[in-house]
């Protein structure tokens, strides 16, 4: 019964990587019925955000290269980049690893709490869709409390460095004072809003809000008293901008080159700093390429984040021994979980050859039979279909010299009071 993660993420791959096999939320049900459809496939759940995409599984052996021939064609990635950016850890390291992402301590900025919200519903989304059973039910149960134990204890995130965060600090380092800059934030989810949320707690007050839907634009923009527009309006407001931050869902670009430079031409080529957090990219990269553009990518922002580690690092370490602490307490109970499943198989076993004995025995004593002679029988009987396959099993591990083996069966097996 392996336990798997499978994946790729911003440690072992670009943006340009991460891209190809990022999943859209709304296909998330989706993907995970397609997973849980695949040979030796028993629970999966999908973990799609902007610094990865990962597949936690449960299944017989044969998934394992199952579920890395799926994530492949999912991106149309060459085995060489499989090879090169795909990682699968099993059993306790795809434990270790997820307690590590739940607590924040995987992520781009160490320590930030978003991961928590996009585990969640992940989680959620995939037990919706039938993916989720026991054992990954309680693991990622497991990785919620693991992750607020983490939080509480170290205090990680009393030194707030969020992706969200880490991008308003970034303007402010190449504008100064934001106050009297004008902020276009496009999309309207939850990385926006903590950006905006960001931005008006620093004083922002010219905050426009472009998203598809204009009624959570509006929505969101009562929060922080700034303007709503409908994501079409885009175009002709972007000259307005001194600072554009980016973060919706779409699968393609929503920001090319010829927009932006029509709007350099309205601000007579006023420098514009634009932030692109979406995965994929809602900015074409070819704006980068522009004369008074300044664009940054989430990659980009590690440069910044960087800058702020120092106590998170230290956070970080410290946090060490509760992840392994909470590893080896779900290590125990997957371990007596796989072992209840055995005993179950052994108890089956039994009971089926000595129902079948105990009714001949019986049928023996009502034809008159020697009550010590059907007793003896049966004992022996049961003894010897009981221990047959076990017996077969010792003799070719002693054959195959196979001392691992032969070792677990001697403690099974051996006398309580023998030293």
């Amino acid at each position: 019964m392996p336990l798997l993660t499978t994946g790729i993420s911003h440690h072992t791959a670009t943006l340009e990587i991460r891209e190809k096999i990022a999943i859209a939320r709304t296909d998330y049900a989706e993907r995970v019925q397609e997973l849980h459809e695949l040979d030796g496939v028993e629970e999966v759940v999908v973990v799609s955000t902007c610094n990865r995409t990962e597949i936690y599984s449960v299944g017989r052996k044969e998934s394992r290269e199952q579920i890395r021939q799926w994530l492949q064609a999912k991106g149309h990635l060459s085995d060489a980049e499989m090879d090169e950016h795909c990682y699968v850890r099993e059993r306790e390291l795809a434990v270790r690893h997820l307690f590590r992402v739940a607590g924040g301590l995987e992520s781009l900025v160490l320590g930030e709490s978003q991961i928590v919200g996009q585990l969640k519903d992940s989680w959620q989304m995939a037990h919706e869709a039938g993916g989720v059973g026991k054992v990954l039910d309680r693991l990622f149960q497991h990785a919620f409390a693991t992750g607020k134990i983490i939080r509480s204890k170290t205090r990680i995130g009393d030194h707030p460095v969020s992706v969200a965060y880490t991008t308003v600090m970034l303007a402010k380092q190449i504008f100064g004072d934001l106050t009297s800059k004008t902020v276009l934030l496009v999309g309207a989810g939850e990385m926006v809003e903590l950006c905006g949320r960001h931005l008006y707690d620093k004083g922002v007050s010219n905050l426009i809000i472009a998203n598809r839907s204009l009624a959570r634009a509006n929505e969101l923009a009562t929060q922080f008293d700034a303007h709503a527009v409908a994501l079409g309006e885009l175009p002709g407001i972007l000259h307005k901008a001194d600072i554009l931050i980016s973060s919706t869902a779409s699968q393609e670009p929503v920001l090319f080159a010829d927009s932006v430079k029509a709007a350099l031409k309205q601000r007579r080529h006023q420098p514009m700093f634009l932030v692109d957090i979406a995965v994929p990219r809602d900015i074409h990269p070819a704006v980068g390429k522009l004369d008074s553009i300044y664009l940054y990518t989430i990659d980009d922002l590690q440069k910044v984040v960087d800058e702020n580690l120092s106590k998170r690092t230290e956070a970080a370490e410290a946090a060490t021994g509760d992840v392994s602490e909470a590893v080896d307490e779900f290590m125990r109970w997957l371990n007596s979980a796989r072992a209840v499943v055995y005993l179950q198989n052994m108890h089956k076993h039994a009971r089926s050859n000595s129902e079948e004995l105990v009714a001949k025995a019986l049928r023996k004593l009502k034809a008159g039979k020697d009550p010590e002679k059907v007793v003896t029988q049966l004992a022996n009987t049961l003894a010897k279909r009981i221990l047959h396959l076990p017996s077969t099993r010792l003799r070719e591990a002693a054959e195959q010299q196979d001392e691992e083996l032969l070792r677990v069966a001697n403690r099974l097996f051996e006398p309580e009071d023998q030293p």
